[in-house]
């Protein structure tokens, strides 16, 4: 039975007090930042009548998102802890309205800005010295210069933007209000409905008819839908080409990655160094063949559990191990972990109402609050370990780095959570020693590499596959989008499609193909982290120290100068290559532990 929310200890609640001491401090606040804005709009059309100016606006713009953060973020937390509370309901409606009215008021600092010239900017700078805590943010804001059209111009996207949204809203009302999936068996002999939330657990079964039920029933529905789903992802795919053709890109795949300034050789080399291990991932799928002991492997049967060993934490043990296990970066990060736990940053425990999954969240602000809904599992203790990696990142930003860099780029984002994970792992496999516990954290680990560097890249494959034959022409018909996706499905796990004639329709579910070049970076990410992880447990103090210096830098430089700072090249394919080399080592020793045992 789920607890409701006052009957949950306090130890086990964030402290939310600490952004707001009451709800009214909230409200009070909340008009204060309303007035600001309106008085913000006679701003507008002055920002470049002198070097005054430009300091000046650009204060009071930073100044007031910050204060919008804020709030932000204690009406989506209030909310998030229990979502049936009309009172957070409603503040959470009220902030998200707040964004839209700051972006509206600021909607002349881009264009206004761009009609500066290099000349007349350094000159501004020359006379007001204080513009050169702005540097990085006016180098990106020039960086963009070719790529923004006249306020006109500007003004027609920016009211399209609903209308060019309508193929991801499409499919989210789609895929989540009106596709109801068929009633399957579960393993004890039940009628259950089927949906997103329990799919991944029936594919997590021991019974393999109930994950080939389950499969089969999913995609029948998908099977179905088919064309619909089809639509709305060409209608997707046409609106990135479409915005990337009318600002001057060569592609939507370059005007995506250079919001982070990322090259497009890092999207092709993660691309071409996965294909080139692909033969990693078809012995891992063999060995879960032969550990199932099932000839004709089938695609439902690469997410059943091949650990029956019941490896639990309790909350209490896994703070004992989060805090051993990171303080190997040192006294400084292990007194922020200790932190978190002391000063309640965590809300720890599922409530009836509260918001599911996990996050790290907060602003420059307020504490790096994480959300968890514990179970005393391995993966829980994972979870949690990633979220502190997220949460210690952003402690490590904010203490570091002035408000205008106080935050880091999404391209960054998964490499410090999955560097905790991939040290954890290190940790686990350094402190078990009988064999049936080893099995279950390789097993873990191999899992959540193929999860994220495998399929991902796959996911980036069928991506940039569909936006180049789009632009060059072809219709994205379900047809087309089928055969696309089976082929590498087959290329990847080795399995034929013939075998497997359901996972062609597998990319009608997934939502990351309307997020825009999103995917890779998952890829890269665990990649990167995976080369770190290495690094700190191997290497040496400065290793540490370097990667310290990473978590401290924000956004203060691009992404991929920051990522430098801790000693991982990601234009060249030598931080994916020792990637693989930690994946092969472990595969290896899963072999060896399965050909011990028999």
């Amino acid at each position: 039975m789920v607890k409701k929310r006052e009957a949950i200890d306090e130890k086990y609640k964030w402290d939310l007090t600490t952004i707001f001491a009451t709800d009214e401090a909230f409200e009070a606040e909340l008009a204060e930042v309303l007035t600001a804005l309106e008085d913000a709009r006679n701003l507008a059309g002055t920002l470049t009548d002198s070097a005054e100016n430009l300091l000046a606006v650009t204060d009071t713009e930073l100044a007031l998102m910050q204060r919008v953060e804020k709030l932000y973020v204690y009406a989506s937390m209030k909310n998030d802890q229990d979502t049936t509370v009309s009172l957070y309901q409603e503040y959470q409606a009220k902030v998200t309205a707040l964004y839209a009215k700051f972006s509206e008021v600021f909607a002349f600092y881009e264009p206004e800005f761009m009609t500066l010239s290099q000349e007349r900017f350094a000159q501004f700078v020359i006379d007001q010295p204080k513009l050169q805590t702005y540097g990085h943010f006016f180098e990106q804001l020039f960086d963009r210069k070719a790529h923004v059209l006249s306020s006109a111009e500007e003004a027609l996207l920016a009211g399209a933007s609903e209308i060019f949204g309508a193929g991801a809203e499409t499919f989210e009302i789609l895929d989540n209000a009106d596709i109801v999936f068929p009633t399957i068996r579960d393993a004890q002999g039940q009628d259950v409905q089927l949906s997103h939330g329990n799919y991944i657990s029936f594919m997590e079964s021991s019974n393999r008819e109930v994950r080939k039920a389950a499969y089969q029933a999913l995609y029948s529905i998908y099977e179905q839908y088919q064309h619909t789903y089809a639509k709305t992802l060409q209608t997707n795919v046409k609106v990135h080409n479409f915005t990337a053709k009318t600002r001057h890109y060569h592609s939507a795949r370059e005007a995506a990655l250079s919001t982070n300034h990322i090259p497009e050789a890092v999207y092709d080399t993660l691309v071409q160094a996965v294909n080139d291990h692909l033969p990693l991932l078809h012995r891992y799928i063999q060995l879960r063949s032969d550990i199932l002991k099932i000839d004709d492997l089938k695609m439902y049967d690469v997410y059943a559990p091949l650990s029956t060993t019941d490896y639990k934490f309790t909350y209490e043990e896994a703070v004992v191990k989060t805090q051993g296990t990171l303080a190997i970066f040192g006294p400084d990060y292990l007194e922020k972990v200790k932190r978190s736990f002391e000063e309640n940053w965590i809300d720890v425990q599922e409530n009836k109402g509260k918001r599911s999954g996990a996050y790290s969240g907060g602003s420059y602000d307020t504490n790096a609050f994480m959300l968890l809904n514990w179970q005393d599992t391995l993966d829980n203790l994972f979870t949690l370990v990633h979220e502190m990696g997220h949460s210690m990142h952003s402690s490590f930003t904010r203490e570091s780095q002035p408000y205008v860099y106080g935050d880091y780029s999404i391209f960054l984002a998964e490499i410090a959570s999955t560097t905790n994970e991939n040290i954890l792992t290190e940790t686990l496999l350094h402190d078990v020693e009988d064999d049936e516990t080893r099995f279950a954290v390789l097993n873990h680990f191999l899992d959540g590499f193929r999860g994220t560097v495998f399929r991902q890249t796959q996911f980036a494959e069928f991506e940039h596959a569909i936006h180049e034959a789009d632009a060059a022409g072809t219709v994205l018909t379900s047809e087309f989008l089928n055969q696309q996706y089976a082929e590498l499905n087959e290329k990847y796990y080795g399995l034929a499609t013939s075998d497997n004639p359901e996972i062609q329709y597998e990319w009608a579910r997934i939502p990351h193909f309307y997020y825009n070049y999103y995917v890779f970076q998952y890829a890269t990410g665990f990649a990167a982290a995976s080369a770190l992880a290495d690094k700190i447990v191997n290497g040496t103090e400065q290793d540490k120290a370097d990667y310290l210096n990473y978590l401290r830098a924000g956004s203060s430089d691009y992404p991929l100068d920051v990522i430098a700072k801790a000693g991982v090249d990601m234009t060249s394919a030598d931080y994916l290559t020792a990637a693989f080399a930690v994946f092969e080592k472990r595969l290896t020793e899963l072999e060896a532990l399965v050909a011990k045992h028999g």
